[in-house]
């Protein structure tokens, strides 16, 4: 592996590793996450929910029925609120969100990493918000890229957000004459080298706290029970890693606990709730824990604030006495370990 560089480094042009002696044109490695607002004041945040909560994958909904209330509930209140929250995490020093900043830090060291393949660019897009994804596929056939590995950075499948991801890809690859020839890395929630980062991770950092958790609980982001119900392979892919996780750290459920966090609406989605079981586990004789959230590649909204604080608050007004929340993977050295093995392997036949 590359020596890890700060995750602050200074952005610049996608970086092109080594020169292509293909006669099939240079490789585009696509990495796409979920996305950020622009800033946290009204307009960006109304911008970006607008994007995020109008996309059919993530609320089902027909729009008929959704419409009225995104424009006339949720889009008059929740920029403001979400604003607030983005504020409390947001990288002042370089004007975004923690999401953008360590998305961007895992492509600068990728493209390190794979600097001994000719002819292969690493570029990085959002879902929602910028870069968009439509203007870093433009810019990558426009240097030349004939062939495209897609990486959704989900361990865990959902229509919610691999889905929709490949359906953004696909929706700017239509307005492209000469479309690249696409490969996408599939979901990652069972690999080896993916169990075995995030166990390295939780073992570092336990071992770095004043005390000794009496639970760890593996968080993940929730969808409605009826998603699942109609085929969505989440929360199976949800279970599997923690099994796993599990397994490699020798641990049993009451010491590894699956939860899941984030659900919005009255629908009812998948159990147990974070919150619900945070607040609960005091009132067991629980008073030290610790929190992971396996469903995420980098550090968000999501963990920083909605775990690393909001959670945090709960369980210790619960009677919890020692609360920590384990980062994610973002750019360490078992995160990129895991990026570039899963690319490699995907890139074989091409380079």
């Amino acid at each position: 592996m590359t020596p890890a560089t700060s995750a602050a480094t200074e952005a610049s042009t996608p970086r092109a590793v080594g020169k292509s002696t293909s006669s099939a044109g240079k490789i585009g490695v696509l990495l796409v996450n979920l996305g950020t607002p622009d800033g946290t004041s009204f307009v960006p945040m109304w911008r970006y929910l607008r994007e995020f909560l109008s996309d059919q994958r993530v609320i089902e909904l027909s729009k008929l029925r959704w419409y009225p209330i995104l424009y006339g509930i949720v889009l008059m209140t929740r920029p403001k609120s979400s604003g607030a929250n983005y504020e409390l995490i947001w990288n002042r020093e370089r004007n975004e969100s923690p999401l953008l900043t360590f998305t961007r830090a895992q492509q600068e060291k990728l493209a390190e990493a794979l600097a001994d393949l000719p002819g292969v660019t690493v570029d990085y897009a959002m879902r929602y918000g910028n870069p968009s994804t439509a203007s870093v596929v433009e810019r990558l056939v426009a240097q030349g890229c004939e062939r495209l590995l897609a990486f959704p950075l989900y361990p865990q499948y959902s229509a919610t957000t691999s889905a929709t991801a490949t359906d953004q890809l696909f929706r700017a690859l239509m307005k492209i004459r000469h479309v690249p020839a696409l490969r996408t890395v599939p979901p990652y929630y069972d690999e080896p080298v993916y169990i075995e980062a995030l166990a390295s991770s939780i073992e570092k950092h336990l071992a770095q706290l004043d005390f000794e958790p009496e639970v760890v609980l593996a968080s993940y982001h929730g969808i409605p029970v009826s998603y699942s119900q109609k085929g969505d392979p989440y929360r199976s892919h949800c279970l599997e890693t923690s099994r796993l996780l599990r397994e490699r750290l020798g641990w049993s459920e009451d010491r590894l606990m699956t939860t899941f966090q984030s659900r919005f609406g009255r629908d009812e989605w998948l159990q147990p709730y974070t919150d619900a079981t945070v607040a609960g586990l005091p009132k067991k004789g629980v008073k030290r824990i610790a929190v992971i959230n396996p469903g995420f590649s980098v550090d968000c909204i999501e963990t920083l604030d909605e775990i690393g604080r909001e959670v945090c608050e709960e369980f210790l007004e619960a009677g919890g006495e020692k609360f920590s929340h384990i980062p994610c993977l973002n750019d360490s050295p078992e995160g990129m370990a895991v990026l570039e093995t899963l690319v490699r392997r995907e890139l074989k036949g091409w380079v």
